[in-house]
């Protein structure tokens, strides 16, 4: 039950957005420009590290729905989403993004966790300037959206295929309602 009175049966993050509509169109347009923008990394790669970080949170909603945007969006689909989830040192993932998702996870944890040595080992991987600035702000964006759906105590549907239908609206229309 959400903490406070929010649009009934809208899941996660939209019900907050339809709350607070002011607040939503800058945080919709953060998402489309992290998540879908220009970017030598893939939609389903940047999908995936909001994924990943949204499950070190513990976020229910923010993984499940990330997880299935990011699946949609890469070769291997929710399998390769899942050791990711799971393992991302053995999943079947380039080593430079392994080494962003390292990055990211030191961001989840406290910013001031991310070492020379971690963005040496991205670099070394030839991870850009541009993708490790955007690695690192996707991880604190995520941390923030999660503890924002959390916070509230949004609607968390159990269904996987909702999921799904979700993800296909996003990858086809992305985050920025026209």
């Amino acid at each position: 039950m959400p903490h406070i009175e929010l649009p009934e049966g809208v899941p996660g993050i939209g019900s907050g957005f339809i709350f607070r509509p002011e607040t939503a169109k800058p945080m919709r347009e953060l998402a489309e420009v992290l998540l879908r923008g220009d970017n030598t990394l893939s939609r389903g790669e940047r999908e995936l590290i909001a994924a990943y970080v949204s499950n070190l949170n513990d976020c229910m909603f923010c993984q499940a729905s990330h997880s299935s945007f990011a699946a949609l969006q890469l070769e291997g689909g929710m399998p390769v989403v899942e050791q990711v989830k799971c393992d991302p040192a053995s999943a079947p993932i380039s080593d430079k993004l392994r080494a962003l998702l390292a990055i990211a996870a030191r961001v989840q944890q406290s910013g001031k966790l991310v070492s020379s040595e971690d963005v040496e080992a991205a670099r070394a991987e030839g991870a850009t300037d541009i993708e490790i600035h955007d690695t690192v702000l996707i991880a604190a964006a995520f941390s923030m959206f999660n503890r924002y759906v959390d916070g509230l105590a949004t609607f968390t549907p159990s269904d996987p295929a909702l999921y799904d239908e979700m993800a296909v609206e996003i990858v086809t229309n992305g985050y920025v309602r026209r």
